[in-house]
């Protein structure tokens, strides 16, 4: 059994191939996403440029996204969030982080991803990458030279620091 490439943990012919093959629709927008990031890991761009919405699909380069697909090895796919998205709605936005490499480096495009519901088909509408958060201190700062907080009476770096 291959698992599928989006990380269900199940087999790929039950998971994302029926949707990329066409033999069954995606019910949700995290479907849909996750098949996607399943056809660039298995190189199906012909699935990528199809599940994209047909206003969207003018300008898109199928032998860049080829070529994207078949140098990077895809390694993990991380849903952050969704809203909406599910079998009765009309629109759903899903916030992943593809995790890939590319020439050995290892890299990941983190993105709020945007998917519209069109005669009963989920389609991929729009995206925009999500910027890292800052990461706002509660407490004050301990340096290394600081008293240890656990009050053992040794210095932050020869404690807890270590």
């Amino acid at each position: 059994m291959t698992t599928c490439p989006c990380g269900s943990e199940i087999s790929y012919s039950d998971c994302c191939e029926p949707i990329i093959k066409k033999t069954r629709k995606a019910k949700t927008a995290v479907e849909l996403m996750r098949a996607r990031y399943s056809a660039y890991a298995k190189v199906e761009t012909d699935f990528l440029f199809e599940s994209l919405h047909p206003d969207k699909r003018e300008g898109h380069d199928l032998k860049e996204t080829r070529s994207w697909a078949e140098k990077s090895s895809w390694t993990q796919l991380e849903i952050i969030e969704k809203e909406q998205g599910e079998e009765n709605d009309e629109i759903g936005t899903v916030e992943f982080i593809a995790h890939y490499s590319i020439k050995g480096e290892r890299t990941r495009h983190h993105e709020l991803a945007t998917f519209v519901k069109l005669d009963g088909d989920w389609y991929f509408d729009d995206g925009e990458g999500v910027a890292p958060k800052q990461v706002i201190r509660s407490d004050p700062k301990i340096g290394r030279n600081d008293p240890c907080p656990c009050n053992s009476g040794k210095k932050f770096k020869k404690c807890c620091g270590k």
